[in-house]
């Protein structure tokens, strides 16, 4: 009998049954998480985008189960031993250690030692043995010295490695095992000797022992990339002895013959030894790789969430510096659009040192093309060429911000980039990637692989599959909480909408190239491949500033502008003049417009997204960070100096700080607060600025360790 997978699923998140089924409900129907949670609340309980995804989360997961267990009952039942009781059992079960521990012994198996010792036909000793009842089991042994079987000591061997297998496939004993390897086991690194040296990044690991339950995921990945790369040894190990013993009381029966308990216990420890302890200990290594991952792949979700947030910032004109020593600062000017401008190539640093003629050629451009802001990205000699634009005199006031460049690189031999500028050099395209995503974080680092963002830990250490289902999900998130110009937006922006994919996407950009701006919602369905199915789930993440209808600018579904007509008539107004309109929104009654699928919830939204048409939800501009100009270099820092930095990156243990140098400073998690800190993502975000105090330099190892603690955030 299947499974109730909304009851299991309500059960394990807290939820009402009503509301996890409307959403198994909605997703079976095509709709998406963002539509489900933005414009389905009556039907799920108003349940939020982590709720809804989390739930389709564990139903592919109680589906793949399902799935699993078909497969395991059709191989049991093709063997011809599918009992009634086992196909319960297997029914039942939502443990993969469980079902899978049903199906290990009519799972097919490589030939084994104690497959060939069936194949003599030692099977019958071996339970003979394992009865424990016979007094003299050697003289039974004889009875099967035969062609292949030199004696009764090989004969029993062979039953010995029988009853090995047996042990191994045994539910209890593997339930046994398992419980103390969960409690017990102990995770232990040792450094290769001969890569002291090469190592010196793992040091913290070259003599390492830690229970494996309390291993931190940071540790554990660095561990095993470590060990990947040849540095250190790692190993778990548990009291053997201990389980062992404990397996040989629960096979060997209290009054057996001697003799063949002798023999039991030969089984047991063998069948622990080379079969039982491998099979576990994979198992437990598996579900500490996965524990991992899973607290790297949040972490780094949850990077990734901030920088995308990160505001846009607004209708102004940048200059975007890629910087370089030798090969020159690649510039590219972009307008209020992001469209490009111009580009020039200028050498204001070593080797070649051309101030003036930087100088002229970037004063030029900034007063000809009106320039409000240059962003300098913030790798190979970005301090340098900030310290030159400083000393610059522009002919009008340009602000100066240090901006990521992570990913640039990757962006400008794109085919996005190849697309947008063919005939562009490819080291121009990394400084428009750079302007462009100071203008609108999001609408450019959606062109961009999450993974080479680089603000993450691990990322190709842990599971690809989860990575890349965490970041889309992320990258969705944040593209549908904001909404979309439809007008102006890239290819790869309008993949990221709600219903709508790469596919749908260069269909509505290719319409808008060739009949011109959208002028309303409706006109989506000229777009090839817009059914009503994509259109539901697409419109309203989608705007038209400027078009026919002013609900189309909005957040407002099309599906809920006969009911903003009604309320707009009721009232005696146009529907425009509700909208931004305050006074005539509160007016409203809410209550005389509530139906069966129209509630309370839907109607607060739409008085919300009327009253803020244009809300933007990404979070208030940091000022452009400033660093000491005193500090040019490593050797520079001295403990007690306070610097104002930027956060580039968060992981388990802490944050890392940008303070204008090459190296990034580290703020372990323990110098965050005075208070215990759990989670680094309470106390800093990605992209804000912060004033730290250094309390230890390692100039050789190019570490540098800061604080918060004590420090004035003024």
């Amino acid at each position: 009998m299947p499974l109730d997978t909304s009851d299991i699923i309500a059960n394990r998140l807290n939820l009402s049954r009503k509301q996890v089924s409307a959403v198994l409900r909605l997703l079976s129907d095509g709709a998406t998480i963002p539509f489900i949670a933005r414009y389905r609340k009556e039907a799920t309980g108003s349940l939020d985008e982590v709720a809804v995804h989390t739930i389709k989360t564990h139903a592919d997961s109680l589906e793949a189960l399902e799935k699993r267990k078909e497969f395991i009952a059709a191989a049991i039942d093709a063997q011809g031993a599918l009992t009634d009781e086992l196909a319960l059992r297997l029914a039942a079960s939502l443990d993969p250690a469980e079902i899978e521990d049903i199906y290990l012994p009519y799972k097919p198996k490589r030939r084994t030692r104690a497959g060939a010792a069936r194949e003599a036909g030692l099977e019958p000793l071996a339970k003979m043995v394992m009865a424990q009842n016979i007094r003299d089991i050697d003289k039974k042994a004889a009875k099967f010295v035969k062609d292949g079987i030199a004696d009764t000591e090989t004969a029993l061997a062979g039953a010995a490695d029988i009853i090995a297998e047996w042990v191994s496939e045994s539910e209890k004993a593997r339930t046994l095992v398992r419980q103390r390897f969960a409690r017990n086991a102990q995770l232990n690194a040792k450094v290769v000797k001969g890569k002291e040296e090469e190592g010196a990044n793992y040091q913290n690991y070259f003599n390492y022992s830690r229970p494996l339950r309390l291993v931190n995921s940071h540790h554990y990945l660095a561990m095993r990339r470590a060990e990947d790369e040849g540095i250190l040894r790692v190993s778990v190990t548990i009291d053997d002895d201990e389980i062992s013993d404990r397996l040989c009381r629960m096979f060997v029966r209290p009054g057996a013959d001697a003799r063949s308990a002798e023999i039991v216990r030969l089984g047991v420890k063998e069948g622990y030894r080379r079969l039982l302890r491998p099979a576990i200990e994979t198992e437990a290594s598996a579900a500490a790789k996965e524990k991992a991952d899973g607290a790297a792949i949040s972490i780094f979700a949850d990077n990734v969430r901030q920088l995308l947030m990160e505001p846009p910032l607004g209708r102004k004109r940048v200059l975007g510096i890629d910087p370089g020593f030798k090969s020159g600062c690649k510039v590219a000017c972009i307008d209020e659009q992001g469209a490009l401008m111009a580009t020039a190539v200028v050498y204001p640093c070593a080797p070649v040192g051309d101030l003036y003629g930087a100088a002229d050629v970037l004063c030029n451009l900034v007063g000809r093309l009106g320039i409000d802001v240059i962003a300098v990205g913030d790798g190979t000699a970005s301090r340098e060429t900030m310290n030159f634009l400083r000393d610059v005199t522009f002919p009008r006031h340009v602000e100066l911000c240090l901006v990521s460049e992570r990913g640039a690189s990757v962006y400008s031999a794109s085919e996005c980039a190849r697309r947008e500028f063919p005939d562009l050099d490819i080291t121009l395209r990394g400084a428009v990637s750079i302007a462009r995503r100071l203008l609108d974080p999001l609408a450019e680092l959606v062109k961009i692989d999450p993974k080479s963002i680089g603000v993450g830990q691990y990322q190709h250490d842990v599971s690809q599959s989860g990575l890349r289902e965490a970041l889309d999900f992320t990258v969705e998130s944040c593209v549908n909480s904001v909404g979309v110009d439809v007008n102006t937006a890239s290819p790869e922006l309008l993949a990221r909408v709600s219903g709508i994919g790469p596919a749908l996407a260069s269909n509505i950009v290719d319409y808008r190239n060739v009949n011109g701006r959208f002028r309303n919602r409706n006109a989506l369905f000229d777009v090839p491949r817009m059914g009503k199915k994509a259109f539901e789930q697409c419109a309203a993440f989608l705007r038209i500033t400027g078009g026919d209808n002013p609900l189309d600018a909005t957040s407002v579904h099309p599906e809920r502008y006969q009911l903003v007509e009604r309320m707009a008539a009721d009232a005696g107004l146009e529907v425009s003049e509700l909208i931004r309109s305050k006074v005539n929104l509160e007016a409203i009654e809410l209550d005389r417009y509530t139906d069966k699928t129209t509630g309370m919830p839907t109607l607060t939204d739409i008085i919300s997204s009327l009253e803020k048409p244009g809300r933007d939800p990404r979070i208030k501009e940091e000022e452009p960070v400033m660093f000491a100009p005193d500090v040019a270099a490593i050797a520079d820092l001295y403990i007690g100096l306070e610097l104002v930095g930027r956060v580039t990156n968060l992981t388990a243990f802490g944050a890392f700080v940008d303070i204008g140098l090459k190296v990034n400073g580290l703020l372990h998690i323990s110098q965050l607060s005075d208070q215990f800190v759990s989670n680094p993502g309470d106390i800093v975000s990605v992209g804000q600025q912060i004033r730290v105090r250094v309390i230890d330099v390692d100039a050789p190892r190019g570490r540098v360790a800061l604080t918060l603690k004590g420090v004035s955030q003024r």
